[in-house]
Order: structure tokens, then sequence, then C-alpha cells
């Protein structure tokens, strides 16, 4: 059964700049659309990026040119450098499939505050 676990999260002022990486432990990695979504209290899950299995990415338009997903087939993980964060980027984040989700994992927390 795929896991997913996530990394890389913290505190950083507006501006600033965090990695992060998401491990699945599974088999089906390599051939599927893989997404980072993040969820602000209150709010569902929004998908910010995604990344096909042969590399083509999608944004929404909130993270457009701010952020840059990418992945490692080799090492099953696939990562999302953000650039000149923003306050309303402050959610935790997840990664997981796109169209067919599995259990979410933990997620990681990102703030962004001066």
């Amino acid at each position: 059964q795929e896991e997913l676990v996530e990394s890389g999260g913290g505190l950083v002022q507006p501006g600033g700049s965090l990695r992060l990486s998401c491990k699945t432990t599974g088999g089906i990695f390599n051939i599927n659309t893989m997404g980072w979504y993040r969820q602000a209290p209150g709010k569902q899950h929004e998908l910010v990026a995604s990344i096909t299995s042969g590399g083509s990415t999608n944004y929404a338009g909130s993270v457009k040119g701010r952020f840059t997903i990418s992945r490692d087939n080799a090492k099953n993980t696939i990562y999302l450098q953000m650039n000149s964060l923003k306050p309303e980027d402050t959610a935790v984040y997840y990664c997981n499939f796109v169209g067919t989700l599995i259990s979410w994992g933990q997620g990681t927390q990102v703030t962004v505050s001066s």
C-alpha cells in the first residue's frame, strides 16, 4: 500500500524560500501524475502544482512563477521549490496522486510570517 511522507516545512519570512519533499513507499509512483496540495485552516485541500510521469507540470494561478514542482522517479520522490513566499501561502502542504487520491500523509506545515 502506498504511503506518503512529506517534509521540509517551517517558519519563513515573507519573500523567503522553502523546499518540500514527498517520498512514496509503494510501487505505482512512476506511472502516475503527482501533485502538491495545501490546506489552510477551515478550507478544503487545494491542488497547487502537479507533474506527470513524463515531467509535464501545471500550476495554480496563485503560485505560478513562484513555485516549481519536480520529481525523481528513481527515488520515488517529488519536490516543491517555493520562492517569494507570501503570508497567504501559509498552510499544511500534502502530496498525493492527481485523479485518484489515496490516504493523506501527515503533511508538513508552512508558515509565512514576519
